[in-house]
């Protein structure tokens, strides 16, 4: 699989993904939330999970937050192992894995990441289609 090559610049969607994907790499909270709009939403992965029990996404800049702390503050590194991305309006899909290591182990989250972007480029939805047990299916040692 190759990473994404497609420029940063090419279009507002895929420029906020790669800023997002860029701020997670950086372990850079404040910069990361600074891309989405106010009423931004984070569903990842979409639907019921252990981050969201309800299924309802994380909406607004609290919200987004905490998901922040829940979900990525507690991984050591995250990965974004993308093979290509799609953009189409105001969106981009882009498919491939996110490689997270927590405790000491990798987890391999395979599916479609998209990024849909508002006038301004802020991110107005991140959803993630990824499935958790076949995610944890994949948790072995780091190294």
């Amino acid at each position: 699989m190759t990473v994404d090559s497609s420029p940063i610049t090419d279009h507002p969607a895929r420029a906020a993904g790669k800023a997002s994907q860029a701020a997670v790499r950086a372990r850079d909270k404040e910069a990361w939330l600074d891309l989405f709009a106010a009423d931004g939403i984070v569903e990842d992965p979409i639907g019921p999970s252990g981050f969201d029990p309800e299924g309802v996404g994380h909406r607004g800049r609290d919200a987004i937050s905490a998901f922040w702390d829940k979900a990525i503050a507690a991984t050591e590194s995250i990965e974004f192992l993308f093979g290509d991305s799609f953009a189409c309006g105001s969106e981009v899909a882009f498919t491939g894995i996110i490689r997270s290591t927590v405790g000491g182990h990798l987890i391999d989250a395979e599916g479609v990441f998209t990024y849909r972007v508002d006038t301004a480029g802020k991110i107005a939805a991140l959803r993630a289609y990824w499935e958790v047990d076949r995610a944890m299916a994949t948790a072995r040692k780091a190294g």
